[in-house]
């Protein structure tokens, strides 16, 4: 179908129609017309994620590196989708062709391309931690198993035994990477706290250096006032009696006997 001929305000009726009855949908989606109309119907549901979790990023106020992530998700995630888009049709044509299906490449790619839909949603479901990400492998799989049966003529049970197995391990890989993104921040946000400690530290020692240096400075000029040396010969002596008296404390520290 011609870019032309798109009617881009039946977008929104089409991804209602696909989510009302999903089942009816596919029975009388057309086998052919061409890769263009799904492609942009696809590459719309892209654009809406993308807008959706713009929006999830402002209202979680991140800001900085979260925010530009959110608002570069608008235009990354509809290119993403279009390009592997080709690429997961040719995966769920290798699928359907092994359990027996004979329809073609298209077929396949417009199945895809129409369970888009669900993209949107599942920006949603992620915002339910683990049980999100498990819900929405579960809905894909309901609809490929409802498109198999709908389109592909494969028996129901044959469907959800292989997609049931696919989706299954999908949810296994999601919640487990879940997990480990989590246990990430959690170390990450303990190693910046560790480390605006020990920045407070070093600050703390700092001011305190700086507190003896003065008291050092006011010593010796009372010193020099006193004896007549010079501010900087005296500070000078009382730098090398301090360092004198140290030693020497370290010395009797190493010669006192050892408490059994």
């Amino acid at each position: 179908m011609e870019g032309s001929k798109i009617d881009f305000a039946r977008i929104p009726q089409t991804a209602m129609n696909v989510l009302a009855s999903p089942s009816g949908f596919f029975r009388e989606m057309p086998k052919s017309g061409g890769f263009v109309e799904p492609l942009v119907f696809m590459i719309t549901m892209g654009v809406v994620a993308g807008l959706l979790q713009s929006i999830l990023s402002v209202l979680r106020f991140q800001v900085g590196a979260g925010m530009a992530m959110g608002l570069g998700s608008v235009i990354i995630l509809p290119i993403m989708i279009g390009i592997f888009g080709f690429v997961g049709a040719a995966v769920l044509f290798l699928i359907w062709k092994l359990m027996g299906s004979g329809e073609s490449y298209e077929t396949a790619y417009r199945c895809g391309a129409y369970i888009g839909v669900l993209t949107p949603i599942s920006v949603l479901l992620h915002l339910i931690p683990f049980v999100g990400a498990a819900a929405s492998v579960l809905l894909m799989t309901f609809f490929l198993v409802t498109a198999s049966v709908a389109v592909h003529d494969i028996p129901s049970r044959k469907a959800w035994m292989v997609f049931g197995i696919i989706g299954g391990l999908l949810v296994f890989f999601s919640i487990s990477a879940e997990f480990a993104a989590r246990k990430f921040a959690r170390d990450a946000a303990e190693y910046q706290k560790k480390a605006e400690e020990e920045v407070k530290l070093l600050q703390k020692q700092t001011e305190e250096l700086g507190k003896q240096t003065e008291l050092i400075r006011k010593q010796a000029e009372e010193a020099s006032r006193a004896t007549g040396i010079p501010s900087e010969e005296a500070a000078r002596q009382m730098q090398r009696r301090m360092e004198e008296a140290q030693k020497t404390l370290e010395q009797m520290q190493k010669g006192a006997p050892k408490e059994r």
